[in-house]
């Protein structure tokens, strides 16, 4: 009876798992056999215009695509998202010309911007909250597993054909996922979605970031949680992106041992999801966000004032293996604090701002890394990022936020309300 009812609660989640497993290996296979084609047709500088065009449909996207999320049946939209992402990226090899490859894969992108909160949405709705932070974790462990088996897929694609080959896969494997979307329940079959037919329109958007706006005042503990961590991966990926040069050009690393820097790092990943795995249930949430967030920004220190290439590895490693656990606590915090009516806005709202910070902190270091030095602009950011986390540690371990964390165990299955 006990193994039965195991089998029962987890059916569903088995099959949305299996889902976002597809979707995240498939999307290192294209984004690597993208950067081949572009690289071969015009260069590096092309090569560089597609991070760019992910970082603009991600501004253009968020500014209303928590509107179109709320107002939407979550299902429907996830299989209709993953089919026109798959027309699309089954389209790319015929094009010759990189405008036009630009303009599909911005398409692409923006299918991609609205997926992520509406699949987020639907898990929320789906994983009953005793469940949440176990899913999260299994997430957090196919994201890593993503993140080696991925570009092993393409490598492997690359020696027996050409990355044609792999962008057709991918486009293969995103049609599959859309029809294993309709084994999913429709959650939300029985449910009123008030605004389901409202055009969305500019007054519309206005009186939506007005909601978030509202929902954040109200809200002050959950925004601040929210912005903190916010603040941790933008400087996250800011300090990502001198990696390369700082790894060639500062600890005077090899090619090679740079790619070994990047392996060590994905192991950590690795390792750091099955360990996060194993302790999940036993770590509270408000402890994996904020202990999480200081081994991250650790991690960082060790790597920014590395000497060698040893050095540089420990902080790697430590880094990437502390990744899983803010992750999984802060999107059980976010399930659990904030209402799915309004998840997609807000999410998108402050989505938006995350991806502005990026462009803004990304230009900003670059040009500080040209004039004084890389080694510099990495340990500025590194030390602004521990005490980020030192505040948001002090924040998620105060005894009167308590209730913010609490685990709500439902006894209800998924999929049957």
């Amino acid at each position: 009876m006990r193994i039965k009812m195991f089998v029962k609660s987890w059916k569903y989640p088995s099959i949305l798992l299996t889902i976002i497993g597809v979707s995240s290996v498939g999307e290192w296979i294209y984004f690597l056999a993208l950067n081949l084609i572009v690289l071969d047709m015009m260069g590096v500088l092309a090569v560089s215009g597609l991070y760019i065009l992910r970082a603009l449909s991600t501004l253009f996207t968020n500014i209303w695509s928590g509107s179109l999320v709320d107002r939407s049946n979550k299902k429907h939209l996830m299989v209709w998202l993953a089919i026109f992402q798959s027309m699309f990226i089954a389209l790319l090899p015929s094009f010759s010309s990189i405008w036009a490859i630009y303009g599909i894969v911005f398409l692409i992108s923006i299918a991609s911007s609205i997926a992520n909160p509406t699949t987020l949405t639907y898990m929320t709705k789906l994983i009953p909250q005793a469940q949440r932070k176990r899913f999260n974790s299994l997430v957090s462990l196919i994201d890593s597993g993503a993140f080696v088996t991925g570009p092993a897929i393409a490598g492997f694609i690359f020696m027996s054909g050409t990355p044609n080959h792999a962008i057709y896969m991918n486009a293969i494997a995103l049609f599959l996922a859309a029809l294993i979307t309709l084994f999913l329940p429709n959650i939300e079959k029985r449910d009123l979605i008030e605004t389901e037919d409202e055009k969305i329109t500019l007054k519309v958007l206005k009186e939506d970031w007005k909601l978030v706006v509202d929902f954040s005042r109200n809200h002050g503990y959950v925004m601040v949680i929210y912005l903190l961590f916010s603040a941790v991966m933008v400087l996250a990926t800011v300090v990502d992106s001198l990696e390369a040069a700082f790894a060639t050009e500062v600890l005077a690393i090899s090619e090679g041992d740079y790619g070994l820097l990047v392996s060590i790092a994905g192991v950590g990943i690795v390792v750091g999801a099955l360990v996060n795995m194993i302790v999940v249930e036993k770590v509270a949430t408000s402890w994996l966000i904020g202990l999480g967030s200081l081994m991250v920004s650790s991690g960082y220190l060790i790597y920014a004032f590395s000497g060698t290439f040893l050095i540089a590895a420990v902080g790697f490693f430590f880094l990437s293996f502390s990744m899983a656990f803010i992750n999984t606590g802060f999107n059980t915090f976010y399930q659990n604090n904030v209402p799915v009516e309004v998840m997609g806005r807000v999410g998108s709202v402050y989505g938006f701002i995350q991806a502005f910070f990026i462009i803004i902190g990304t230009i900003i270091f670059g040009i500080i890394a040209e004039s004084v030095s890389i080694r510099f602009v990495i340990i500025i950011g590194t030390l602004i990022m521990f005490a980020v986390t030192v505040i948001l540690f002090i924040f998620n371990t105060q005894s009167s936020k308590k209730e913010y964390y609490i685990e709500k165990h439902q006894l209800q299955a998924p999929g049957t309300n």
